[in-house]
């Protein structure tokens, strides 16, 4: 999509945490340490789903374009954020800005439908466990896994047409980390009610929607569970559900608060610091500590001699 600045700005200024000043390197270090073992972590699941043929499934297929997803989301900003902290250069191009805002509402919507596919594919395996396999068929798995990439991009690029033609004429600091919507939306000097209208629509397809349907799987799988006879099966069945639940919960409860509100505050940037770095960094872990099928692969990789690198390892 080519974005044609018809306004005088032609940069933006991201003023990241200029109240946490003389902690700059500190926290360089902290986002940087942060960002290494989320991207060594859900590479290492990427991998051990490759793999392992045991993890040729519908669910471990999610859980690895999750983990796409996720290497994404956070590459799109924190390494702008570290060159901020560390070469104090807080400018970004206007066609940089919009690009890097079109890529992160597009993982981040695609992520949001990715849980949403996860959700349903448990749902139906512990509900219909006899016709699980010939419902999600290879045809059906794999449309399930890019339908929310399809719609990503197309909330994303909607989100984009309505705020690249606002007017940008005079200010340009923008009190965040990365282009974001509300921010952005707040430095428009022409009328910026559609945007901000879109931009709830948006949300309640992107967060309330998903959200929603997700707990209502939940509640689902939570009363068959409580029917299986035997704390074997009902543990069992819980090990394989928390783990997403717990990154659903996670990832949506942030969103919840900056999105639905979407104006701009001075406190969304730290919010958005919890989803964009703290969520994806632990999401390998959740699905590593309390899942059962990802902790044997890990042990019969060992076992059998394939070398993965120490560092992924170390993740673990």
């Amino acid at each position: 999509m080519e974005i044609e600045n018809k306004t005088g700005v032609i940069e933006f200024i991201l003023l990241g945490f200029p109240e946490l000043h003389q902690y700059q390197l500190l926290l360089f270090i902290i986002i940087l340490l942060a960002y290494t073992l989320c991207v060594l972590g859900n590479m290492t699941i990427i991998s051990l789903v490759k793999l392992d043929p045991l993890l040729h499934s519908p669910m471990y297929l999610f859980i690895s374009t999750f983990a796409v997803l996720d290497i994404g989301f956070v590459t799109v900003t924190v390494p702008k954020l570290l060159i901020n902290l560390i070469a104090a250069n807080n400018s970004i191009s206007f066609v940089g800005c919009f690009v890097q805002m079109f890529v992160y509402d597009a993982l981040g919507a695609t992520e949001c439908y990715i849980l949403l596919v996860m959700a349903f594919d448990q749902d139906l395996a512990i509900n219909n466990p006899l016709r699980y396999p010939t419902i999600m068929t290879r045809t059906i798995c794999i449309e399930l896994a890019v339908l929310p990439w399809i719609t990503g991009l197309f909330i994303a690029c909607v989100l984009m047409v309505a705020t690249v033609t606002l007017e940008f004429c005079g200010p340009n600091e923008m009190n965040h980390f990365f282009c974001d919507l509300p921010p952005l939306q707040n430095l428009a000097c022409s009328s910026s009610f559609v945007s901000k209208v879109l931009t709830m629509a948006a949300a309640v397809l992107n967060i309330i929607f998903p959200f929603s349907t997700i707990m209502s799987f939940y509640i689902h799988i939570i009363n068959t569970v409580l029917k299986i006879k035997g704390s074997e099966g009902q543990k069992k069945a819980f090990s394989t559900c928390s783990s997403h639940l717990i990154v659903a919960l996670m990832f949506f409860g942030t969103a919840l608060i900056v999105y639905i509100n979407a104006k701009g505050n001075q406190y969304d940037k730290y919010l958005a610091l919890l989803y964009t770095v703290l969520t994806p960094l632990l999401n390998p872990f959740i699905y590593t500590f309390r899942n059962r099928d990802v902790k044997e692969a890990i042990k019969k990789l060992i076992y059998r001699g394939v070398s993965l690198p120490s560092s992924w390892m170390a993740t673990y």
